[in-house]
């Protein structure tokens, strides 16, 4: 039986929002600069905004197991939301927000997603703490990438599950 997941991610980072947008909206290139995203293809062109587009991604954090889905984008708000569908060994809903002020821009990540493996789901209740651990160190990478590739600073990045 699958199991649920949910966290909330924030992170602040001195940056102008365009620039904040445009790596996190091109997620073909975050194995560049996010550490544990090892690939990232396109499998179907969307529109011209990219809605109804598909990536498969690849993700590797702190314990030695691999996870790959494949999201579609859904929604899109330029500069300010992006929503995707998860399929594969995570199956659920990833949102992203984002806002600027006074040259600092924030952006939250919700992350709603069910797990599909069966060892994951068969260890659910003594690992749950781990599993929540690993999504917080990727986001973390995530935060630090970003602020790097962009030469900015990074002011807070915080990560929990609910």
């Amino acid at each position: 039986m699958a199991k649920a997941y949910a966290f909330i991610t924030r992170w602040q980072v001195r940056a102008p929002l365009p620039e904040v947008w445009d790596l996190i909206y091109d997620s073909v290139q975050w194995p560049q600069w996010w550490k544990g995203v090892l690939a990232v293809s396109v499998i179907k062109a969307g529109d011209e905004t990219g809605v109804g587009g598909v990536r498969k991604y690849t993700w590797k954090s702190v314990l030695p197991y691999r996870l790959e889905f494949d999201m579609e984008l859904v929604v899109i708000d330029r500069y300010r939301y992006m929503k995707g569908v998860a399929a594969g060994e995570l199956d659920g809903i990833g949102e992203w927000y984002f806002e600027e002020k006074d040259g600092i821009t924030y952006v939250q990540y919700n992350w709603n997603v069910f797990t599909r493996k069966v060892w994951m789901n068969a260890c659910h209740f003594m690992l749950k703490p781990v599993f929540e651990f690993n999504h917080h160190q990727v986001m973390a990478w995530g935060a630090k990438g970003l602020a790097r590739k962009l030469n900015a600073e990074l002011l807070s990045c915080r990560s929990n599950a609910y």
